[in-house]
This record gives C-alpha cells, sequence and structure tokens, in this order.
C-alpha cells in the first residue's frame, strides 16, 4: 500500500510539475484566443449562438478555478518567499471572481435574465477586495524605496486610470459627450400626469421570455437600487487595483522574484482592460449589449496570468530552499 501510495503521488507531482502548468495555461490562452477570434464576430442581426456562449463561460470559469487552485498549493507550501497570505488573498479572489462568473452564467444563459446586479456581483465584490489585499500585503512585504522616475510613473499611472474611469462612468464630466441616453433593451420608466408608470416594452419582454423563479426575480428587483454604486465600485476598484499593480512592478523591479509578479502585474492590467472595455460597451453602445465579444478574452489572460505568476514563485521557491539544502549538507 505505501509503495502504490507513493507512486500515485510521484505521478500526480509530475503532472503538476511547474512546466506542465505552464504549458496547459499557454494552451489554454491559445485556444481561448483562437475561440474568440474565430466566432465572436456574428452576422449583422442575428445574436451569437448558445454554444458560444457557454464556450466563454468555460474558458474563463476555467482559468480563475486553476488560478484558486494554484494558489491554494502556494498557500499550503510554507516556503513561499513573498508569504503564505498573499497566496491566500489572490487564490481566494479568483474563487470568488469563479463563483460570480458561475453565478452570472446562471442568470444570463438558463433563465435568460439581465439584471442590473446580480447576486453574482457580491462574489466578484469580493472577489476585487480579496485581490487588493493579497497585493496590498506582497508590496508591504518589501519597502518600496523608488527613484523619483518610479514615482513619477506611479502617479502618471493613477492619474491616467482615475481620468479614464472618470469618462467611462460619465463622460458628460469631461464634455466630450453630450447626455447620454439610455440603450434600447434597458428599463426606462416614465410617470405620466396619472401616476402611472410605462415600462419599456423591451424589458416587458425580457421578463416574459425569462424562466427564472420567482425569488429570482424579487432579489434582481431588490438589489437593483445597488446598480449605480456597484458600477463605480468596479470602475474605481479597477484603478485601485492598476495603481497596485504598478506599484508591484516598481517594487520587485529587477529582483530575483520580479518575474513571477509581473505576471500577477499583467493579469491586473488584463482585468482592468477587460472590465473598462466591458463598462464602456455596455453603456455606450447605441445597441443592446451582448457578451462574448473580442477583447473579452482579457478575463482569460487574468486567470491565466494569475496561474503563471503562482507557478513560477512557487519553482523558485521550492528550488532556492531545495539549493540551500545541498549547500548546508555539503559545508
Amino acid at each position: 500500500m505505501s509503495s502504490t501510495s507513493q507512486q500515485k503521488s510521484s505521478v500526480i507531482s509530475s503532472l503538476v510539475s511547474p512546466q506542465n502548468l505552464l504549458i496547459f495555461g499557454i494552451t489554454w490562452v491559445v485556444l481561448a484566443l483562437l475561440f474568440f477570434l474565430l466566432f465572436s464576430v456574428s452576422a449583422p442581426g442575428e445574436e451569437r449562438p448558445l454554444w458560444y456562449s457557454i464556450g466563454t463561460y468555460v474558458f474563463e470559469l476555467g482559468a480563475f478555478l486553476m488560478a484558486a487552485l494554484v494558489c491554494y498549493r502556494n498557500w499550503r507550501s510554507p516556503q513561499m518567499v513573498s508569504g503564505r497570505n498573499v497566496w491566500l488573498g489572490i487564490g481566494l479572489g479568483s474563487l470568488f471572481y469563479f463563483m460570480g462568473g458561475l453565478l452570472f452564467g446562471l442568470w444570463e444563459l438558463v433563465w435568460n435574465l439581465d439584471p442590473v446586479v446580480s447576486l453574482g456581483d457580491g462574489f466578484y465584490v469580493l472577489s476585487y477586495l480579496l485581490f487588493g489585499w493579497g497585493m496590498v500585503t506582497a508590496v508591504t512585504s518589501k519597502r518600496l524605496n523608488l527613484e523619483v522616475w518610479q514615482w513619477a510613473t506611479l502617479a502618471g499611472v493613477a492619474i491616467a486610470g482615475i481620468t479614464l474611469a472618470t469618462w467611462v462612468a460619465d463622460p458628460s464630466f469631461f464634455g466630450l459627450l453630450g447626455t447620454t441616453e439610455e440603450p434600447p433593451g434597458q428599463e426606462q420608466i416614465v410617470t405620466t400626469p396619472n401616476g402611472v408608470a410605462m415600462v419599456d416594452e423591451a424589458m416587458a419582454e425580457e421578463e416574459e421570455e425569462s424562466t427564472a423563479p420567482d425569488w429570482v426575480l424579487a432579489v434582481d428587483a431588490q438589489l437593483e437600487p445597488l446598480g449605480f454604486w456597484l458600477n463605480l465600485f468596479y470602475i474605481y476598484g479597477d484603478v485601485v487595483l492598476l495603481i497596485l499593480a504598478t506599484a508591484l512592478i516598481l517594487a520587485f523591479w529587477g529582483g530575483r522574484f520580479s518575474q513571477s509578479w509581473r505576471m500577477i502585474a499583467f493579469a491586473i492590467f488584463s482585468l482592468y482592460v477587460a472590465d473598462t472595455y466591458f463598462k464602456w460597451s455596455d453603456s455606450r453602445v447605441e445597441i443592446e449589449y451582448e457578451s462574448g465579444n473580442l477583447l473579452e478574452v482579457f478575463f482569460v489572460f487574468t486567470g491565466i496570468l494569475f496561474v503563471i505568476g503562482a507557478v513560477l514563485e512557487y519553482d523558485i521557491s521550492t528550488r532556492s530552499r531545495q539549493s540551500r539544502r545541498r549547500r548546508a549538507s555539503r559545508g
């Protein structure tokens, strides 16, 4: 029994070796990119097929589930140089992002709902907070001693991110666009002199086509007033994560573990690009926004870059400990 268990553990360890995980992650990204490139463009006036929407969720959720598992392995290892709490935050953030996407897919694909706020948003909010906690822990674990140009870079990223986020949230703030009109398909309520509210016909048709249980519709109605503040949280939360990602690159600049933390920073950059595009398209496009556009592949990039960063640090940390033991045994 002991020899059999040892053989099984050796086979599992070889399957989840850093090299195999990196190959699998890169393959996942390439397949996702090809999938989005080949099938994201639909004929004018036609909706994307259901199998394509399912495929986008599989690629995105699979990437974040993989990131959660790899970060969990890092958290369990006492050899992590950056500390275990860093990977606990990123791993839990990936897990909650996976759960939020799972619920969002249930709302969209199974029940044909497009609510302003759903239960999945609660998990998304938790994922943002956990990502931020993990990255703050990583930055504070290393004393920041930045040069003038590095502080200038950090300030430039902050100003650019805040400016873009403000424009996405309210383009009329800069006078670049006039008052934005409500895109078709969203709820438009007009109160008549008699006090009767008229709801947009598109929304009424959507509710009729939905197969969601009554409790789901009731929860969505209760959460809908939070839509405006939740949208602001996402937009400026992306900016905070972007600033932390830049600080990570500068903090680990040229260090031994800079390669792994570069991947983590690039993951946050990908999340910022995908989220900003999603929010911009959802509020600016004249026709009703349909998920699965090409730039949403950056969500997949985010999860896989988390995987690559965690794998690189695990490999460097374990190898450094092994080399120290060899030196001690030789001495």
